[in-house]
């Protein structure tokens, strides 16, 4: 079997269907797991590093009211992060994630607090997790479970 980057790619394309992210906290790790993939080219179309919250807002469409409400670090913005890149790329599936990866608390959130979003054609879904570790650990571990939403949303299973 291969990565769970590789097994999307896969399943994505026997489907006829691409991918795009908003990234906050992983910074384009996402994205570039996804190209690490030979082929990934023909179902991932983009992304759009959103670490500043007016690029949340101006580019991908997250409502400042939103913003304001609940905050960067929050599911709902997680949400409204991957409909935006979804909407903005014109893809089946959109990720995003957002969160904090440390050293310090955002918005009264504790480092480790992370949201996934996962948006398609049938709706959009959020991940919360409470994650462990330094940026790295915490970056990384996002990215994996960011593919595993996506995997469990098209409904492929990557358990070997």
């Amino acid at each position: 079997m291969g990565s769970p980057a590789e097994l999307l790619v896969h399943a994505l394309r026997e489907r006829d269907a691409t991918l795009a992210c908003a990234e906050s906290l992983t910074g384009g790790r996402l994205a570039a797991r996804m190209t690490d993939v030979a082929g990934s080219s023909a179902v991932f179309v983009g992304g759009v590093v959103s670490y500043w919250t007016r690029i949340k807002v101006d580019v991908l469409g997250v409502a400042a009211e939103t913003v304001e409400r609940h905050g960067v670090v929050s599911a709902e913005c997680a949400v409204e992060m991957a409909e935006g890149a979804r909407r903005l790329l014109g893809t089946t599936y959109a990720l995003s994630t957002t969160g904090v990866a440390g050293p310090d608390r955002q918005e009264d959130q504790a480092v480790g607090t992370v949201f996934v979003g996962i948006a398609g054609p049938d709706g959009a879904e959020v991940l919360a997790l409470r994650l462990s570790g330094d940026r790295f650990t915490i970056q990384e571990a996002s990215v994996d479970h960011a593919l595993s939403a996506l995997a469990d949303m098209i409904g492929l299973t990557t358990s070997s």
